[in-house]
């Protein structure tokens, strides 16, 4: 079975199941049926699969027109029809894997994904996970789930692990250029996987077991979360100090060794960053081990929109104001520049905050035409020279491109820059956080 399926591979006359098509799934399924594969895009959302036929993307990533020649082609099948799992030898899992409460996984998605894998499988498939988890999940939770089939790992069933590495709104690194990681159960696993994904993307970097590679992911995104929460807290500090965090980064990663250079905000946004370093902290602890560091940072992050709502009041203040009733315009609300995505953003949480303070707040994104807080809409103002003077205060939560930061300024009563969009620009109305 091994070699019919390395065979299958190698002739692309294989066909491949990819579940959740999302920000990971979709490009994955694309680059797969861009090399001449059959991809079967599986999807629950009803919405997402329709759109898919219709050639319509829904990530900023992909355009219509990526979508419109696999799908034409019968490259990509979207489905939300699971039973086609039968006609595949490849089935690779791309499902959410958020916290059911804090410092606590939800497991749901992916063992709703195994278990629908388990009733279509056929002997001689290779199934992978990419869904970011703790270490240990594709041994301890995957493979027993799958060997119910009545199937044995390494023998007519292979199993890996591969963390999705996908940067949204990163052109110089899609899918086919950020090299994989792979671990797989066995040797044979291994070897398929790292020759499945050799087909699409330049660079695969193979590790011990399915746990090195779990654990791989992890480390990458703790690492991000503490260096953001570090630098966070430091700014927090400058800001009593009456130094500028900005000007001591800059100086700071002038060092050619060394340093890293991370950068303050909101707090931090996202799917992965917001909740990855949290599945490493509950596996540890569940070992024995209490992560001081990854719930230090992730509380300090979690702080930022309240410490940013401190600042604001401050700032009015000093005005003769006060919070309740001010008008307050946040200004961008994605959780990343330039990339329409609300994902855990930072920015819905302090305008969440501001109303419960009393702020009359609204905002403004130029990729964003509106938005669900609480089960409430609430549409973004027209960008106007008119609408800013009406502000008490404008924050930059969100460096946009589109945006013109020289006509803000002319405007505005005052700015709380929480991007640096400013720089080393001296102006009383500006502050930086």
């Amino acid at each position: 079975m091994f070699k019919k399926l390395e065979t299958g591979i190698g002739k692309r006359d294989l066909q491949i199941a990819v579940i959740g098509m999302g920000y990971v799934g979709l490009p994955l399924a694309l680059a797969f049926a861009r090399q001449k594969f059959t991809v079967h895009g599986i999807d629950a959302d009803g919405d997402r699969v329709g759109k898919l036929r219709d050639k319509k993307s829904y990530i900023t990533d992909v355009s219509d027109r990526d979508i419109a020649t696999p799908v034409a082609a019968g490259r990509l099948v979207p489905s939300t029809d699971f039973s086609s799992i039968r006609d595949c030898r490849a089935v690779i899992i791309c499902v959410p894997t958020p916290i059911k409460k804090r410092y606590t996984p939800d497991m749901s998605f992916i063992l709703s994904a195994v278990r629908e894998v388990r009733k279509y499988l056929q002997p001689g498939t290779l199934v992978v996970l990419e869904s970011t988890t703790y270490p240990g999940t594709t041994e301890e939770v995957i493979r027993p789930l799958l060997e119910t089939a009545g199937l044995k790992v390494g023998r007519n069933l292979f199993l890996a692990f591969s963390p999705e590495r996908i940067d949204p709104g990163n052109a110089a690194y899609d899918v086919t250029r950020i090299p994989k990681v792979v671990g797989g159960v066995t040797p044979a696993c291994c070897k398929l996987t790292a020759l499945l994904y050799g087909t699409i993307i330049r660079k695969v970097h193979v590790v011990s077991s399915p746990a090195a590679a779990e654990m791989t992911k992890l480390l990458e995104n703790t690492f991000r979360i503490v260096n953001i929460g570090w630098v966070n807290e430091a700014a927090m500090m400058c800001h009593r100090f009456g130094i500028d965090i900005w000007e001591v980064i800059n100086a700071a990663k002038t060092k050619p060794f060394g340093f890293m250079p991370f950068y303050p905000g909101l707090g931090v946004g996202g799917h992965c960053i917001p909740e990855d370093p949290i599945y490493l902290y509950w596996k540890a602890k569940k070992k024995g081990h209490a992560s001081r560091f990854i719930k230090l940072a992730a509380d300090v992050n979690a702080a930022m929109p309240e410490y940013t709502i401190g600042r604001i009041a401050d700032l009015l203040k000093a005005r003769g104001k006060v919070l309740k009733g001010a008008r307050v315009l946040v200004l961008g609300v994605t959780y990343k520049k330039d990339v329409k995505d609300l994902r855990k953003s930072p920015s819905l949480k302090l305008i969440e905050a501001l109303g419960k303070a009393g702020a009359d707040v609204g905002f403004y994104d130029p990729i964003i035409p509106g938005l669900h807080i609480n089960g409430i809409h609430m549409a973004g103002l027209v960008w106007s020279p008119g609408m800013i003077r009406r502000q008490d205060i404008v924050v930059v939560a969100v460096d946009h491109t589109a945006v013109d930061y020289n006509m803000l300024r002319r405007n505005a009563k005052m700015i709380f820059d929480a991007r640096n969009v400013y720089g080393n620009v001296k102006d009383k109305k500006i502050v930086k956080l």
